[in-house]
């Protein structure tokens, strides 16, 4: 296999439990030698360590902030005690270069004891040999790297030294136990916590002490008899016996296996994976470890089941399923009471099972649309916030931020439509079905497929859905008049992005209109049908296949805008690119060609719509942006004359725009800091990054408008991974917004952020971490989780 540096930088270096950052690999210069290496002594003095109790509130609070996904340097997963048995290799997840797929390694699913994790490539981080105290101590490659730290401390200001590299592409290692003296005397900085302030002495030594006595586990993972008597009612739901309750079941499975599901009353930190077992209910879980959802399951009988999630919650792959008894009562009113038959089970034939609208043909369309649209924010956020973890060269399919709506189920010609996605299916193919091996001449032939569905997807909106009506507001979902997914926001943070409801930010460059094929299509396309350990070929043509769902997301959102304004409006999307060279796909060439009956008052049709929209949906339109997008009355009736201070600034911060913006990153965690340090307020700061277009995989940088940049600012947590913390007073807030603006130089950025910024070796960094941490998980119990500090910039 070819090994690129320059392509392959996506996985991650070194092992730690307690820090969050990877061992980094480049030659690093000193102005002292480092100090050689000395037996980590033995303390015979301490107290029983408990893992639970005293050493788990420490990796979670340090060491998971890095150690945590697919992105986990040298995939060390620290957020379970079995991530930790496990270990660590130097196998890589992200490989953009590989022609084959590769063998995952999914933690709880591809092998279940340490002994099996050891035949994979993985090596210990703890002591496995003789259990003594000196080799518990000094056979740990995890106390190794806390002594580092200890011996070799960073300066407390100013910026990390160069040597200390922090990109997520850098070359990565991942030194063994034989291979640790080498590593140290070669790089004497990059001990545990990596290239961050320290631990404190107290942590440290409570660490060290478990290592000494064995790093054993005390932890249970007891089920309460609700619990429990909630996963039996569920899992009898999902294994229902008719072909109607099985293929409904399939469905769902194949929908929801990816999210973190949650009994709605039950404590907030209770949480199951949806798995196919071996074994059924009330026996011990065997899961099936498939890839794919759909990949066949290689046994006669199985079952689904709940699966407990043990491991620590993280914000970054976080998203969560609600299960009740209105739940429940909903899937039975859409997917079983309708009366249709289903006259047999579909394959798991790898052609078909990869085409959603082959496998459930039987199902109705309007009952798996709905089934999409209650839970829109859920669905979009499989591919916007799953466990890859790092994906820019998928992400960089969209905007920095956009604005979703959905076309509203068709009921009435239910019939029709399902029809209809039957006799298309083949039209509707996906890369997923042509296995690891594709290549240009496949997606040519997606291409084509794309082409002709378009021509016969415009006939018949046009002949049946629509009945040659012209596109109007009552074809737009409204939520059932309560439902806040009925709109969307995303943004793009270069390599993650974050989904909310609600229209967030100042009306942005595009928008999407989603109707069901484009919804299942793209949870085929990049959750269910996505392989991250998949081919280059594979990956590619993922890509460039959701450049087709974008573009007809866009296209559809132009039925609604006035014939003489689309071409231009369109243009301004894909600017600095030869259009012919695309096509059909690059033009809104497909029912366009009706006016819509909309009565615009302005120009600014983008805005003029949803401004309709909203009006139209009401509730179900979520809260109105007072900072990003303030019409009238700006005033929060509810908050104090100090909050409503600050909300005028952030006004200001948010009209910031182009070289302004200089200096921020792509989010930004800003606390404000009041008389009331308990209550002080955050939001979150995001610079959404102009591109003349998205129509290329690489060369991002080339496509740049930082000219044009835009700041959306939000009274609330956005996205999983801040770049930099910013702690500014009240009294302080004009100063900052002053600095920010005027920090164009080196000089001037540096000044910037030793005066606001709370760089990687402050002191403060890691109490500014516990309360992002502590304030988004008391306002979001459910849906929040830990933040991730991987991506933290050394500004």
């Amino acid at each position: 296999m070819i090994k690129n540096p320059a392509l392959k930088l996506y996985s991650l270096v070194v092992i730690s439990i307690l820090s969050c950052f990877a061992v980094v690999y480049s030659d690093v210069s000193l102005l002292t030698e480092p100090k050689p290496s000395q037996p980590i002594p033995i303390n015979t003095q301490h107290a029983p360590v408990s893992y639970t109790k005293d050493v788990k509130p420490i990796l979670d609070s340090r060491c998971v902030a890095c150690h945590a996904c697919y992105d986990s340097p040298c995939q060390l997963k620290l957020t379970a005690f079995e991530g930790l048995s496990r270990g660590a290799t130097k196998k890589t997840v992200y490989d953009h270069e590989r022609l084959e797929a590769v063998e995952p390694t999914r933690l709880f699913v591809d092998e279940t004891s340490t002994e099996g994790w050891r035949t994979k490539d993985f090596f210990a981080v703890v002591n496995e040999q003789n259990n003594s105290p000196q080799d518990n101590l000094n056979k740990s490659l995890i106390a190794k790297l806390l002594r580092l730290k200890h011996d070799n401390p960073l300066p407390t200001t100013g910026k990390l030294p160069e040597d200390i590299e922090l990109t997520l592409e850098r070359e990565l290692q991942c030194p063994t136990l034989d291979e640790f003296a080498k590593h140290q005397q070669k790089h004497p900085l990059w001990g545990m916590p990596y290239g961050i302030s320290p631990l404190t002495e107290s942590q440290e030594t409570t660490l060290l002490n478990w290592l000494q006595d064995g790093a054993k586990s005390d932890q249970t993972h007891a089920l309460s008899p609700l619990a429990i008597a909630e996963i039996s009612k569920w899992e009898d739901f999902f294994n229902g016996t008719s072909l109607k309750e099985q293929l409904s079941s399939r469905y769902f499975y194949e929908h929801l296996y990816l999210g973190d599901l949650h009994f709605k009353g039950h404590p907030p930190t209770e949480f199951y994976k949806l798995v196919r077992s071996k074994t059924p209910s009330g026996q011990d879980l065997v899961e099936i470890n498939s890839v794919r959802p759909f990949d066949d399951p290689n046994v006669s009988t199985f079952y689904y089941r709940l699966r407990p999630i043990t491991s620590t919650i993280v914000d970054k792959d976080h998203f969560v399923y609600e299960l009740s008894d209105e739940k429940m009562a909903r899937l039975r009113s859409l997917f079983l009471t309708p009366d249709y038959t289903v006259t047999a089970l579909p394959s798991y034939d790898q052609v078909s099972a990869a085409n959603p609208f082959k496998t459930f043909s039987e199902l109705p369309e309007v009952a798996r649309y709905s089934f999409l649209l209650d839970n829109s924010q859920f669905f979009f956020s499989g591919f916007i916030k799953g466990p890859v973890c790092m994906g820019q060269a998928a992400l960089n399919v969209i905007r920095d931020q956009f604005w979703v709506a959905f076309v509203k189920p068709q009921t009435e010609y239910n019939k029709q439509y399902t029809q209809f996605l039957a006799d298309n299916s083949e039209h509707l193919r996906m890369p997923a079905s042509e296995g690891e091996g594709i290549g240009f001449k496949q997606w040519r032939k997606f291409q084509q497929l794309q082409y002709h569905y378009l021509e016969n997807k415009d006939a018949f909106v046009n002949n049946v859905l629509w009945q040659q009506q012209a596109a109007n507001l009552n074809l737009i979902w409204d939520g059932d008049g309560h439902n806040e997914n009925a709109l969307l926001t995303v943004f793009r943070h270069y390599d993650n992005a974050t989904v909310v409801t609600g229209l967030l930010g100042k009306t942005p460059l595009t928008t999407w209109v989603v109707d069901y094929p484009i919804f299942e299509r793209i949870h085929y396309l990049l959750v269910a049908g996505y392989n991250v350990y998949g081919s280059a070929g594979h990956q590619v043509t993922t890509r460039l296949y959701m450049d087709f769902l974008r573009m007809e997301s866009e296209n559809l959102f132009l039925k609604f805008i006035p014939l003489n304004a689309q071409k231009s409006l369109h243009d301004s999307w894909y600017q600095g690119i030869d259009l012919a060279l695309f096509g059909y796909f690059e033009t809104p060439s497909f029912g366009t060609d009706k006016e819509p009956a909309i009565a615009y008052s302005s120009t600014d049709y983008k805005s003029e719509f949803f401004a309709k929209v909203q009006q139209k949906l009401g509730e179900a339109a979520g809260k109105a942006d007072l900072i990003n997008r303030c019409q009238q009355n700006c005033t929060n009736a509810n908050s104090t004359a100090e909050q409503q201070q600050i909300d005028a600034f952030m006004r200001q911060l948010a009209n910031l725009t182009g070289n302004d913006l200089t200096a921020l990153p792509e989010v930004s965690f800003l606390r404000v800091k009041t008389a009331n340090p308990d209550q002080d307020p955050v939001y979150t700061l995001i610079r959404n990054k102009k591109l003349r277009n998205v129509s290329f995989i690489f060369a991002e940088d080339l496509r740049r408008e930082p000219e044009k940049d835009t700041l959306t600012v939000i009274p609330d947590f956005i996205g999983s991974y801040p770049n930099i913390f910013f702690g500014v007073p009240v009294a302080q807030l004009a100063d900052f917004i002053d600095q920010l603006k005027h920090s164009q130089t080196d000089t001037d950025k540096d000044n910037f952020y030793s005066h606001y910024g709370i760089r990687r070796n402050n002191p403060e960094i890691w109490q500014y971490y516990d309360y992002f941490n502590q304030k988004h998980l008391t306002q979001q119990p459910e849906t929040g989780g830990l933040f991730d500090m991987n991506r933290y910039e050394n500004l």
